[in-house]
């Protein structure tokens, strides 16, 4: 059964709060929207805490961003909620946040893409990173043109994290999954870099997707995720390795063939 616009409403305000309280936006930050049909999408107005929202502060815009309800004003960056829609006919919300942690990766310059936990090879394949744009213009977009048809999660470098889905609670649980992502990354990294899963145990989980029940769109691309395989590269993959024997024997050998031993 559909919802109603009061209960998508109150889905918005929800998720709000969630986003508000788990830190990933600060002050007015983020924005959520929701499309309701084809000509209409429900928005969080600017200048409004995410956290701390009614339902009537909600506006609705039409597909070109003009404003057709609501006492408050519209995002800025109500161009990449509309691009999104307009690319991804099966996308019905998109969340727009600063999860810190991933918002690091992408202030350094850094894409979510090495192919570390199961869950999220499944259901995002990767977080790739778009280029940066000034906020509140066509260049804020530019970058993430070639993501949004193969991603459902996009770092925004400087900025950022995009995430959209079937609904709003999707959308925001795929930010979520981005951001725990993040924070084992940076865990790993710390700790001495991660172990990366080799491209058949990629190409398995990508099998199994069916029998989850998940239909992200992210095939297989070259370098998302990152395999053991990429990281090796060629220059890995022709080392010949040895043990400390071995490399004992083949120095004393080198030095008796010289008549030095």
């Amino acid at each position: 059964m559909s919802k109603t616009e009061r209960e998508i409403r109150e889905d918005i305000i929800q998720v709000g709060k969630l986003v508000y309280q788990k830190g990933w936006v600060a002050a007015n930050d983020g924005n959520i929207t929701v499309r309701l049909d084809q000509d209409r999408v429900l928005c969080t107005p600017t200048g409004t805490s995410k956290g701390m929202m009614s339902v009537d502060d909600l506006i609705i815009c039409d597909m070109q961003g003009n404003k057709i309800e609501g006492r408050k004003e519209r995002t800025s960056e109500i161009a990449m909620h509309l691009l999104i829609y307009s690319m991804r006919p099966d996308i019905k919300s998109v969340v727009h946040a600063h999860p810190p942690v991933a918002t690091g990766f992408a202030t350094a310059g850094k894409s979510l893409n090495l192919a570390l936990l199961p869950e999220v090879i499944i259901g995002l394949g990767c977080v790739p990173l778009a280029e940066y744009g000034l906020p509140g213009t066509p260049a804020l977009t530019d970058g993430m043109l070639p993501y949004i048809p193969k991603y459902d999660a996009i770092l925004m470098a400087n900025h950022g994290a995009v995430c959209y889905g079937a609904d709003v609670f999707n959308a925001f649980f795929r930010m979520e999954t981005v951001e725990h992502y993040a924070r084992i990354a940076l865990v790993a990294e710390l700790l001495g870099g991660a172990t990366v899963l080799p491209r058949v145990e990629v190409d398995k989980l990508y099998d199994s997707r069916t029998r989850y029940g998940v239909k992200a769109r992210a095939g297989v691309e070259p370098g998302c995720p990152v395999s053991a395989e990429d990281l090796a590269g060629p220059a890995k993959a022709g080392k010949i390795e040895v043990t400390r024997e071995e490399l004992i024997g083949l120095v004393e050998e080198a030095l008796r063939a010289r008549g030095l031993a």
